[in-house]
């Protein structure tokens, strides 16, 4: 019944009139309210829990960044796993939380550097790198493992 309607028909109408075309209507934009809220949520998570590896820059780029974040976790996927390595590598992560609380947010906020990109044979590059918070010029070497490039840690310290 129209609205119109509503306002001329008596008070004893035997009929209750209802309005369901705005409950309907409701009802169904706050389901689409609801199905445009999860997918804008599902779309704002991200998946990036893998490494880049498939690059030398790139992977070299994230090892730096997450040591400098300190995060080891990270930065650990991007290493070559032997035992020297680990062992170079366990003993930065030491010596980077014995750091005072100064030098953490320093390295933190530090952007990276890249003064180059020596390309030596296909399997092997290294990247010459500062960053801003200290600028001391360092090296690292990236090896193609399979067709990953992992960081050959041992090669800063010799």
């Amino acid at each position: 019944m129209p609205l119109f309607l509503c306002q001329v028909l008596p008070k004893n109408y035997p009929f209750k009139i209802y309005n369901f075309g705005n409950y309907y209507m409701r009802m169904i934009l706050r389901q689409y309210i609801i199905i445009g809220i999860i997918f804008f949520i599902a779309g704002c998570t991200t998946n990036s829990t893998a490494p880049t590896l498939d690059d030398p820059m790139s992977s070299g780029r994230e090892f730096i960044e997450s040591s400098l974040k300190g995060d080891y976790v990270n930065a650990r996927k991007h290493l070559l796993q032997d035992s020297l390595n680990l062992e170079y590598y366990n003993g930065l992560q030491n010596f980077n939380e014995k750091m005072n609380a100064r030098d953490k947010s320093g390295y933190k906020d530090a952007n990276i550097i890249i003064d180059s990109i020596k390309q030596v044979s296909d399997t092997v590059s290294v990247i010459h790198y500062s960053n801003t918070y200290k600028n001391k010029p360092d090296k690292i070497k990236m090896l193609k493992v399979g067709n990953d490039w992992l960081v050959d840690f041992k090669y800063t310290f010799q």
